[in-house]
């Protein structure tokens, strides 16, 4: 039999062709109707265990509160009893002593006394006195280059002229200026710097100079009280005073390669403190602020992690500045040069090194055949790439040393042993 002729079309087709299918969608009549008995029964569930609840807790504040026993006391002026006595509290109510005062409605500003003294300990100066002393012997400098420029701060060693700073803010600058506190500036001449210790010195032309007081710091403590005086985040914010304490003696600190024995204090030290005053209670400066943890640690914004470099240094190392320009006993190849870029390696396919720009005539490395434009590759298996860091690796050495060094010249590479000599700055 053709079931095809004997086919009877459902009531709900048609009879004209459509893609989709034929048949009716299932119903979901239950499935809604279990999801609202589900619903409904829920909401009595919560209903009642919200009844519950109130019941509950009027039942609670219905039972009799225990009564505290507390103990009287006497004044000084009253004669004591023999036994102090339990009260209970319910006894007698606690008279006020005074009606409160109406609410005026709004907070009122009251006359302030004046500015009193702040001494950090019973004998020092307070904290406006000591800025009043050293303000005058604290200048801003400012120094341009090719890299552009840059601020600092400084402090006045002498009438005659002469300003201790940090050897990094005047690295590589090509002028440089003094801001005093009173407004005048002046141009400044390097007289000498010294990288391993971060100090300079410079000189101006001037007069009525006000020289600091410097204290010995090798008798400083820890948890002696400080101020820091500079010009941080540039000189916006010039004459800015923090205070703190000595958080460490005789810290170890490397940074760049070379390591420091340097005061810890937590006074705000910021970019722009460089070369600043560290000062005591006694309103002498006993350090020349150099860094703080955040500028060489990490950018985490580390606080109260600020260094100075202590007094006893910079004496040691200002006076030889002042007198010959330089500091006896530092070891140098008498090399001078900077980093070769990415892109002079790529382009011209250079290695990573440092590029000599200058070499000291009177040095080892002349005498050798050293010349400008060779790219120094190492020193004693020591990658150099610029001149920090040859600086860090021979304050390792002494004058009179030997290294190796390999340097690289159009497509090859040498090396030479050479002797270290004294730098002359």
């Amino acid at each position: 039999m053709d079931e095809n002729k004997n086919y009877q079309p459902d009531p709900w087709e048609s009879g004209i062709y459509e893609t989709g299918r034929t048949r009716p969608p299932k119903s979901h009549t239950g499935l809604i109707a279990l999801l609202l008995v589900v619903v409904i029964f829920l909401s009595g569930l919560v209903s009642f265990m919200g009844l519950l609840n109130v019941r509950l807790f009027a039942q609670l504040n219905a039972q009799p509160e225990e009564k505290e026993s507390s103990v009287s006391f006497v004044s000084e002026t009253e004669e004591a009893p023999d036994i102090l006595e339990i009260q209970d509290p319910s006894a007698a109510a606690l008279e006020p002593t005074a009606a409160p005062s109406a609410d005026p409605g709004a907070f009122q500003l009251n006359p302030s006394p004046e500015s009193v003294p702040n001494v950090p300990q019973n004998v020092g100066l307070s904290l406006q006195d000591i800025y009043d002393k050293t303000i005058g012997s604290v200048v801003s400098i400012s120094c341009t280059g090719s890299y552009g420029a840059s601020t600092g701060t400084g402090v006045v060693l002498t009438s005659g002229g002469y300003v201790v700073t940090n050897a990094h803010v005047v690295q590589g600058a090509g002028s440089i200026s003094v801001l005093l506190s009173d407004e005048r500036s002046f141009p400044a001449t390097l007289v000498g710097a010294d990288t391993i210790s971060d100090l300079a010195v410079l000189h101006i032309e001037a007069e009525d100079l006000i020289p600091a007081e410097f204290g010995d710091s090798s008798v400083l403590r820890v948890g002696d009280s400080v101020v820091a005086i500079g010009d941080p985040l540039g000189m916006e914010l010039r004459g800015t005073m923090t205070n703190g304490i000595v958080s460490a003696i005789n810290r170890d600190v490397t940074t760049g390669g070379r390591t420091l024995t340097l005061i810890q204090t937590n006074a705000a030290l910021n970019s722009g403190n460089s070369g600043g005053p560290l000062i005591n209670c006694f309103g002498q400066v006993i350090g020349i602020n150099t860094m703080k943890m955040g500028d060489f640690a990490s950018s985490s914004g580390v606080e109260g992690l600020g260094f100075a470099i202590p007094s006893t240094t910079v004496k040691e190392i200002a006076d030889q500045l002042i007198e010959q320009g330089y500091v006896s006993g530092r070891p140098t190849l008498g090399l001078t040069g900077e980093t070769v870029s990415a892109f002079y390696q790529f382009y011209y396919h250079l290695p990573n090194g440092m590029y000599i720009s200058e070499i000291d005539p009177q040095s080892d490395a002349a005498r050798k055949g050293l010349e400008a434009g060779d790219i120094l590759i190492s020193v004693d298996d020591t990658r150099i790439s610029n001149m920090d860091e040859l600086e860090a690796l021979l304050s390792n050495y002494d004058v009179g040393d030997t290294v190796r060094i390999v340097i690289y010249r159009a497509g090859r590479q040498y090396s030479a042993q050479l002797t270290l000599h004294e730098s002359k700055g």
